[in-house]
């Protein structure tokens, strides 16, 4: 299993305007490099009670992380379909 290394931070609170928007924290926007016209993912958490927003680049990294891991994770050498079909071929040729 990984561990990950918790960074969590309360930058304070925020209120939602009218429009639904919300203003983020200068020293959140600082320390977490957002800048004006970044794109980011709003997601909701398995519980519902509320978003967090996360950097598009910072999604892309992970995907192209786990496309990267996927890849080099080694192929078996059989798996159970390829064992039952070659029974069934050699199963065939006996009977013949």
């Amino acid at each position: 299993m990984v561990e990950r290394k918790r960074d969590t931070h309360l930058y304070g609170t925020v209120k939602v305007g009218d429009r639904g928007q919300v203003v983020i924290p200068a020293e959140a926007r600082k320390e977490r490099d957002i800048k004006p016209g970044d794109l980011l993912f709003v997601m909701a958490g398995r519980n519902r009670r509320g978003v967090v927003m996360v950097k598009a680049d910072a999604m892309r990294e992970l995907a192209e992380k786990s496309c990267r891991d996927l890849k080099s994770q080694k192929k078996p050498k059989h798996n159970a379909y390829e064992e039952n079909r070659c029974l069934e071929t050699e199963n065939k040729r006996a009977d013949v």
